[in-house]
């Protein structure tokens, strides 16, 4: 299996005792515990995010990943990301996301459901339970956190819309 991690991997790091260990020790595998997210990235009002891994945590060249928390009855402005690709896996709560010009388009996804968001897709998150937390993880395809706030006149009404892929060419909740 082949990566294209730059660091060179043959040199070692001194550890606390003197000792020499391995680069892996300190330039490999991270752990970002819950409670040291950082809450220091790009925001878009409705929303909270907090980066686990960025480059500028762990060193990411090609990802970015955190998590989202929308309030009961809150919905975010409408955005984009640029030229990244977003997935928003939902923990708790159900997500509607909008999209398009005048987010004219709307789908629900639950607990276990993963969103696909393309690079430059006006959209906006909305918590749809009036009582429960939306939670969701978040993965981005750079390590740049990128959130442009639009100013948009959504339609009244957008048009609801079913997943379709290629195992449910006729749609799927």
């Amino acid at each position: 299996m082949s990566h294209d991690h730059d660091a060179d991997h043959g040199h070692s790091h001194e550890g606390d005792d003197g000792e020499s260990a391995p680069a892996w020790k300190h330039d490999g595998v991270r752990v970002i515990g819950a409670n040291q997210l950082d809450v220091n990235t790009a925001q878009t009002p409705g929303m909270n995010r907090a980066a686990a891994i960025n480059f500028a945590r762990v060193g990411a060249q090609k990802l970015w990943a955190g998590t989202v928390t929308i309030h009961a009855d809150a919905k975010t402005g409408a955005h984009h990301h640029g030229h990244l690709e977003s997935v928003i896996y939902v923990v708790r709560g159900r997500a509607r996301m909008r999209w398009g010009e005048k987010l004219e388009f709307t789908a629900e996804a639950g607990p276990g459901d993963f969103i696909y968001v393309p690079p430059f897709v006006p959209h906006q998150e909305i918590n749809a339970s009036a009582t429960e937390t939306l939670e969701c993880v978040l993965c981005r395809s750079d390590g740049e956190a990128v959130a442009v706030n639009l100013d948009i006149e959504p339609v009244e009404k957008p048009e609801s819309v079913l997943w379709v892929d290629p195992t449910h060419p006729h749609g799927g909740v």
